[in-house]
């Protein structure tokens, strides 16, 4: 029997030994691969299909987003109606994400009925016609929701420091307009949806509690797509930064608050400094606990949160920190983020304050092992990163070993006030 006057014990996040959870890998007949994780209590599936058509391979602005919204809003022999009717009918839910590089088609569903929303997922990557009516549609929703969100100042700082970062002409710095929204037209989407969907490069992800025939299942239905017959184009973006690196910014003369902005360029996710610098990073501004937050947020009480953070690109990346705060506060709220910086640069830290940041992390990582779903999003970032299937336990003993020395070498190498771009929208 339990002895319940004694406390257990504590044991650090540390000294677990985490482990992720193997996928299988199967290829259809038309040598798209799935990767599977069959895991889970419940009777729920998740499919996700992986299309490289982001805004990377776009020639004009918006045509890969426009794409992928309205692969939903009509097929040859489906109008958008019948095509949500039939999702809600089966209780699922049908979504689409376009990103820079990748475009995402996904469906969470009750297992037992994948085998009547496959073919379904099917027509919508090969039969798709984008009616003039459903992009009108689109275009005048995504025209208002612009209209009323350059009015809030984190909206407008948020475009820009990506502009200040990329150039507006790189795919992580271009921003959406009204302009660019009325250019539209329905053959665009055509032409972009056949060269990166029905003729694109495709990968699928599949977790849940998985049906004993899913290979085939997926490859009755998806196994006949004419994807992967081509090469993708090699594109390439040049990164454009502007020369200055302070911008004030004055979009509401009655406005109370203030975006503020503060990022530099930072290597991707194959560089060795990277998970260290999330260590780092962490301890900094990345969490409730960090430096950022007890003294911008705690001690000063200039605003409710304040954060950094590193950039999930595939490219080209960036250190950025971010928060809102009162108007007559930002320039001292500025002033606080690099003294901040200072401090991490000249003062190593405490052996107590780094264990409590890599036991936050490694916490952060079980939690996102829960659940099929967390760990295929794993495996995904993994994959279509080519990381190599050994990242995971890199990334572990990267936290894990990391000294207080490191850590203030790393805040000298990249939290330099010089190498950050600073932009204040009130």
């Amino acid at each position: 029997m339990t002895n319940r006057t004694t406390a257990p014990v504590i044991k650090d996040a540390v000294d677990f030994e985490l482990e992720l959870k193997p996928y299988t890998k199967f290829t259809l007949d038309n040598g798209v691969d799935v990767y599977a994780i069959n895991a889970g209590e419940e009777d729920v599936i998740q499919v996700e299909l992986v299309f490289y058509a982001g805004n990377w391979y776009e020639e004009q602005n918006i045509v890969a987003a426009a794409t992928n919204h309205l692969l939903k809003n009509g097929t040859n022999t489906k109008s958008a109606f019948e095509i949500n009717e039939h999702f809600e009918y089966y209780g699922a839910y049908l979504n689409r994400h376009c990103y820079n590089e990748t475009a995402t088609v996904s469906l969470h569903s009750l297992t037992k009925h994948l085998k009547e929303l496959l073919p379904v997922i099917r027509e919508l990557v090969t039969g798709s016609i984008f009616p003039e009516t459903e992009l009108d549609i689109f275009r005048q929703n995504m025209k208002q929701k612009l209209e009323i969100n350059l009015k809030k100042p984190d909206f407008i700082a948020n475009r820009l420091i990506d502009e200040y970062l990329y150039g507006i002409d790189h795919p992580y710095g271009k921003y959406s307009s009204v302009a660019a929204y009325n250019a539209l037209q329905s053959a665009q989407l055509q032409s972009f949806y056949k060269d990166y969907y029905i003729n694109g490069r495709c990968i699928i992800f599949v977790a849940g509690k998985l049906p004993a025939d899913i290979e085939k299942q997926v490859n009755d239905s998806l196994g006949g797509l004419t994807v992967n017959k081509h090469n993708l184009p090699v594109i390439t973006h040049p990164v454009k930064a502007a020369t200055e690196k302070k911008y004030r910014v004055n979009n509401d003369d009655k406005g109370l608050q203030g975006a503020i902005r503060i990022a530099s360029h930072f290597p991707n996710r194959h560089h060795p400094d990277f998970t260290k610098a999330q260590v780092v990073n962490t301890l900094f501004g990345g969490y409730f606990g960090s430096r950022l937050m007890s003294n911008i947020r705690e001690d000063k009480g200039y605003t409710y949160g304040i954060h950094s953070y590193i950039q999930n690109h595939m490219q080209e990346c960036a250190w950025m920190i971010s928060t809102e705060a009162g108007r007559d506060v930002c320039e001292a709220t500025v002033a606080e983020v690099y003294k901040e910086m200072e401090m991490l640069r000249n003062e190593p830290a405490s052996e107590e304050e780094l264990l409590l940041v890599k036991n936050y992390l490694i916490g952060t990582i079980l939690g996102d092992l829960d659940g099929p779903f967390h760990i295929i999003g794993r495996w995904k970032n993994i994959i279509l990163n080519e990381l190599g299937n050994d990242h995971f336990y890199k990334a572990i003993n990267d936290i894990k070993s990391i000294t207080v020395k490191e850590v203030q070498e790393l805040a000298n190498t990249y939290l330099q006030p010089e190498k950050f771009y600073e932009l204040v929208v009130i």
